[in-house]
């Protein structure tokens, strides 16, 4: 990145791989293009330098939280991103399942369907590897 580095993306890089790995991570900075880098810049910063590395939840809440709220947005790709990383932030199935249950009242059957069909995959995925 071009991006001064800041205590704040120092600290959000570390969250962030901790909670996606260094692949993914890896191949999101590999991807990286002068467009937008300025992105990976503010996401690394903002959500993993200040809301992920906030000490008042978990990394297990927190993505149980996330989950919720991309299912509810239908943010499928994200969901399953986030499915992948309960793998390193300690969130079970059951924890996803209860998040997604509560989706299902508070955000629509339709958003929540949707999302357990996503995770289901991703656990199926995740089950043979």
């Amino acid at each position: 990145m071009t991006e001064v580095e800041t205590y704040r993306h120092r600290l959000g890089m570390e969250t962030r791989r901790s909670v996606l790995g260094d692949a993914h991570v890896d191949r999101a900075i590999a991807n990286a293009t002068e467009f937008d880098e300025p992105f990976q810049a503010l996401i690394t910063e903002a959500a993993w330098g200040h809301v992920w590395s906030r000490p008042n939840f978990t990394k297990r809440e927190r993505s149980i939280i996330t989950i919720a709220l991309l299912a509810a947005l239908g943010q499928d790709e994200e969901v399953a991103m986030h499915v992948r990383a309960t793998a390193n932030t300690g969130a079970s199935r059951e924890d996803v399942r209860e998040a997604l249950l509560h989706v299902a009242i508070y955000a629509g059957v339709p958003a929540a369907n949707h999302a357990i069909k996503i995770a289901k995959r991703v656990y199926e995925q995740m089950d043979a590897e």
